[in-house]
């Protein structure tokens, strides 16, 4: 099935739409979002991307990501795609973008306008087959841990937003983030 992306320049304006596979192998700005839902034990739920999926199959990433579609805001794009990937539904919050760039495998560019958002569940997801073959609740500190010991088994994009979200949190002196759960100080 083909799928419209909505392509921004570096402020997030829309510049135009293209068709999903062709954009990342132009490597083309595009905008996309990354879901992070965390439970009231400060626990990162994660999924293993599908084996089926076109990129970065059977690696460890944030609890979804995708793209809103045109006309679609970004906010709702994140909660439909928590629904078809994961069975969840929850209150969202926008926490910061990014910008990113990196080649993927078959010839495939990656390059996103990030919007990331954080919510809070106590539910255990229901994985769509075509898009996760697994999921975990992970402790953070534990997570940083899995990272640096074996970095190739989590997503790009993922490695880079969990940097960002630490720097942020301590740039501002943060500790609590979302809705109580404690988020250390986890690549000092």
């Amino acid at each position: 099935m083909n799928e419209t992306l909505i392509l921004v320049d570096s402020a997030d304006r829309v510049i135009g739409t293209g068709e999903k596979i062709e954009i990342h192998r132009l490597g083309v700005l595009h905008r996309a979002f990354s879901v992070w839902i965390f439970n009231s034990r400060g626990e990162l739920l994660l999924q293993k991307r599908a084996m089926t999926k076109y990129h970065s199959r059977g690696l460890w990433s944030n609890t979804c990501c995708g793209h809103p579609r045109p006309g679609e805001t970004t906010e709702n794009a994140a909660r439909r795609r928590l629904q078809e990937e994961m069975g969840l539904d929850c209150a969202l919050r926008e926490t910061l973008t990014f910008t990113y760039e990196a080649q993927l495998e078959s010839g495939l560019t990656e390059h996103e306008f990030v919007h990331v958002f954080f919510g809070r569940s106590e539910e255990n997801p229901r994985l769509a087959p075509a898009e996760a073959d697994e999921w975990k609740w992970m402790d953070l500190s534990n997570l940083v841990k899995a990272i640096k010991q074996k970095p190739n088994t989590f997503t790009y994009w993922f490695r880079i937003c969990l940097n960002l979200i630490d720097r942020d949190l301590d740039e501002r002196k943060v500790t609590e983030y979302p809705s109580g759960a404690v988020l250390p100080c986890l690549l000092s």
